[in-house]
């Protein structure tokens, strides 16, 4: 007995202290070191206005008030819910992802085709094979915040009318907004749509 103890014992040693470091120290470690260096990514990249979290700029969100910018399309529809939809049991929890539709599946096009039409009512000069991919294709996340700078530029006509902003100066909070490709080369350039509809709201007044 006294050996069996004796071989256990430097196992039972070494899985303490691999738990004290691995369980303890390092999550610790980690966690100081991204709030001394990246705080704000380290806290989920929350966008505040007037000191209010409105958003975060790695989450899209559904905007509906016409003066405001155009997401794309979501299979989870952002996270939006109302106090009423939590009560009633319609949302549950936290989602991420798509509906995994496949072009043959006729669910697809009665998708598409409805947010084509959404999408047209709000901008009627535009031309339906002039929309970009993106505003009529869910994101793989379904919680994306970007859309390319043609996507963003095509909205605003519509949006110079509805809010009576110039489009000049709706082009400038676009450019404002717009992410350039890593390193110059990497990815595309993209359009932070919460962003641009802060600016939207500031020169509104709206805040």
């Amino acid at each position: 007995m006294k050996k069996l103890l004796f071989e256990l014992k430097t196992p039972f040693l070494i899985t303490i202290v691999f738990i004290v470091i691995c369980g303890l120290f390092y999550p610790l470690l980690m966690t100081g070191l991204g709030q001394a260096i990246f705080p704000s990514q380290s806290n989920g990249s929350l966008i505040k206005v007037d000191g209010k979290v409105v958003g975060s700029s790695l989450i899209g969100q559904k905007f509906t008030d016409v003066r405001f910018m155009k997401a794309r399309p979501s299979a989870v529809n952002y996270n939006t819910y109302t106090i009423a939809d939590k009560a009633n049991g319609i949302y549950t929890s936290v989602a991420t992802g798509s509906a995994n539709l496949s072009p043959s599946n006729p669910a697809l096009k009665v998708r598409v085709e409805s947010d084509l039409k959404t999408f047209l009512k709000a901008n009627p000069t535009v031309s339906p094979k002039a929309i970009p991919d993106d505003l009529l294709t869910a994101s793989g996340s379904g919680l994306d915040p970007q859309i390319s700078p043609t996507s963003a530029e095509i909205q605003v006509p519509a949006l110079s009318e509805a809010t009576g902003l110039s489009k000049a100066d709706l082009n400038k909070m676009i450019q404002k907004n717009t992410q350039q490709k890593l390193f110059g080369f990497i990815g595309e350039n993209t359009v932070n749509v919460l962003g641009v509809n802060i600016d939207i709201a500031k020169a509104l007044g709206l805040n």
